[in-house]
C-alpha cells in the first residue's frame, strides 16, 4: 500500500441516518482519517478544537450543511466540510458543490481510495490557503480524474511535464504531487525559468563557490541542491535559453551538479517537475527546444484544462478566493445573478483571472453579498468619469462622479450606446474605490488586479479626455 497521504487526518463526523460499523470505521483509519462521531450539531460546536475538517451527511437537501457553515463562520473557523450524499441523491450533491461544500462523496463509499483522493484534496487546500497560492479546486469531473492521475504519478515519482494554459494552476498541481509523494516531508523549490535574465541563469540553478566571478563573497546553493531530497519545480521551461538547456540535460542524466567556480561535482537527489504553457514539439522544430532534453523531462505528461473546460470547479474557486482575500474577515456569499455571470464567462485568463475578479469584487462591495454589479472582467476596459476628488500617491487629485450621478449616466449611456458603454461607466466606480480603500497608489493596482504602470496609462487617458486632474498643492 503506498501511503499518499502527508498525514492523518482528524475529523468530526456527522451522520444522523446510520451508525458506522467497526469495518468501516477501520477501513477509514487505514485511509488516515481519525474519527470523531457526533450526535447534533451542538454536540459539533463543542468539539471543534484540534480538528482539520468536518464530515456530514445530507438527505433530502443541504440544510444541515447550511447550519454547519454559518456555525463556522460564526466562530471564525473556516474548516473544510465535506458531505456525504446517497447516490440515488445527485441533484443534494450538485447543490452542496455550489453551496460551499470542499467535497462530496457517496454515502456509501468506505473505499482506502476514495478518502484517500478526499484526504489529498483537504491537504493541498491546506497548503495552498497556508501560502496564499491560487487555488486548484478538484471538483469538476475532469479535475476528479486529474487529481487521481496525478495521485498516481506522485506515488511513482517519475519527472513530469505539466501543460496547460498560463494561470490555469500548473504549479499548485506541482505542490499536490509533491505533497501526495514520497518525498512530501523534503523541500519543495521553484524557479519560474522566464523570468530570470540568461545571465543569472546558470547561478541560479546549479550555484556557485566563493570568489567565483566579482562579488561572489560566499558559497551559493542552486535551486537544484536547495530542493535535496524533495521537489524542483522549473516552470515556464520552454523559455530556458538553449545553451543552458545542454547543462540541464548533463545534471539531470548525471544526477549531479557543478557550481560556477568549483572543480568537482555534488551529487543530487531531486524530482524534476517542469511546466509550459507552449507547445514543445512546435519548439523543437523551430530549434528552440532541445528534443532530448524534451524526453528527458516528460517521462509521464499531465495536461491541466483551462478553468473554461471544467465549470463546475469556477464557483468553489471563486468562493475559496473570497474567503482567502477578504481582509476584514467578513464572511461573503455570490449571488445568483454573480454566479450566472461567472458561470457564463470565456475566462481566457483562467484561474489566475479569476482571482482578479474577485480581489475587484471585494473592493466593489461592503456587504456581505456579491452580486452582479461587482463582478468585472479582466477583459474590460478601465474608465474613471468624474465626481469627489481623491488623494493619490504621486500628489495627483482625481475628480469622480458622485454614485448618482454615475447611476444617471449609465442609464444614459445604455439608450444611446448600448450595453457595451452602460458597462464601461459601471468601471467608472472600480478605480474610484479602488483608490478610496487603499492607501497608495500601487496597492490601488494591486486591488484592481493591474499594474501600476497600467494604473498610472488610466490615469493618463483621464488627462487626455478633458477630466480635472492636477497635481495637489
Amino acid at each position: 500500500m503506498n501511503n499518499t497521504i502527508p498525514r492523518h487526518y482528524n475529523v468530526l463526523w456527522l451522520d444522523t441516518v446510520s451508525k458506522m460499523t467497526d469495518e468501516e470505521h477501520s477501513q477509514l483509519q487505514i485511509a488516515g482519517v481519525n474519527l470523531l462521531q457526533v450526535q447534533n450539531v451542538a454536540d459539533l460546536k463543542r468539539e471543534l478544537d484540534n480538528v482539520d475538517a468536518v464530515v456530514i451527511r445530507l438527505t433530502r437537501d443541504i440544510g444541515l450543511m447550511e447550519e454547519v457553515l454559518r456555525l463556522l463562520r460564526g466562530l471564525g473557523r473556516p474548516l473544510p466540510v465535506i458531505c456525504r450524499v446517497d447516490r440515488h441523491r445527485l441533484e443534494v450533491g450538485v447543490q452542496a458543490m455550489h453551496g460551499g461544500a470542499a467535497h462530496v462523496l457517496p454515502s456509501d463509499d468506505w473505499t482506502e481510495e476514495g478518502w484517500r483522493s478526499v484526504l489529498l484534496h483537504l491537504g493541498h487546500v491546506r497548503g495552498v490557503a497556508a501560502s496564499q497560492q491560487q487555488a486548484f479546486v478538484f471538483v469538476d469531473p475532469v479535475s476528479l480524474k486529474l487529481l487521481e492521475l496525478s495521485r498516481r504519478v506522485a506515488s511513482a515519482g517519475v519527472t513530469t511535464l505539466l501543460t496547460g494554459p498560463t494561470g490555469a494552476g500548473k504549479e499548485v498541481l506541482a505542490r499536490v504531487l509533491h505533497d501526495a509523494s514520497p518525498r512530501r516531508n523534503g523541500p519543495f523549490v521553484g524557479l519560474n525559468c522566464g523570468a530570470i535574465p540568461e545571465t543569472m541563469m546558470e547561478d541560479l540553478l546549479f550555484g556557485h563557490e566563493k570568489g567565483a566571478f566579482t562579488g561572489a563573497t560566499r558559497d551559493h546553493r542552486g535551486v537544484f541542491e536547495q530542493a535535496e531530497g524533495g521537489s524542483l519545480f522549473l516552470d515556464e521551461i520552454a523559455d530556458m535559453p538553449y545553451a543552458m538547456q545542454v547543462k540541464l540535460l548533463r545534471v539531470l542524466q548525471e544526477r549531479q551538479v557543478t557550481r560556477l567556480g568549483a572543480q568537482g561535482s555534488i551529487p543530487v537527489d531531486v524530482r524534476l517537475i517542469a511546466a509550459t504553457n507552449k507547445d514543445l514539439r512546435t519548439a523543437i522544430q523551430k530549434r528552440e527546444f532541445r528534443e532530448d532534453l524534451y524526453f528527458r523531462i516528460s517521462t509521464f505528461r499531465l495536461r491541466i484544462p483551462a478553468l473554461a473546460e471544467r465549470k463546475r470547479d469556477i464557483l468553489p474557486l471563486a468562493r475559496h478566493m473570497l474567503e482567502m482575500h477578504a481582509s476584514d474577515g467578513m464572511p461573503r456569499t455570490l449571488a445568483d445573478d454573480a454566479e450566472s455571470m461567472l458561470l457564463g464567462y470565456g475566462w481566457p485568463g483562467n484561474v489566475r483571472e479569476l482571482s482578479n475578479v474577485m480581489q475587484r469584487a471585494l473592493v466593489l462591495s461592503a456587504a456581505p453579498l456579491i452580486s452582479a454589479e461587482h463582478i468585472l472582467f479582466d477583459e474590460q476596459d478601465f474608465c474613471v468619469s468624474c465626481a469627489e476628488t481623491i488623494q493619490v500617491e504621486s500628489g495627483d487629485q482625481i475628480c469622480l462622479e458622485k454614485e448618482d450621478s454615475a447611476a444617471v449616466s449609465a442609464d444614459v449611456a445604455f439608450q444611446e450606446e448600448g450595453l457595451g458603454a452602460a458597462v464601461r461607466t459601471s468601471e467608472q466606480r472600480v478605480i474610484a474605490a479602488a483608490l478610496r480603500t487603499s492607501p497608495n497608489r500601487v496597492e490601488a493596482a494591486k486591488a484592481l488586479g493591474i499594474s501600476p504602470r497600467t494604473l498610472r496609462y488610466k490615469l493618463a487617458q483621464l488627462r487626455d479626455h478633458g477630466l480635472s486632474v492636477s497635481a495637489a498643492k
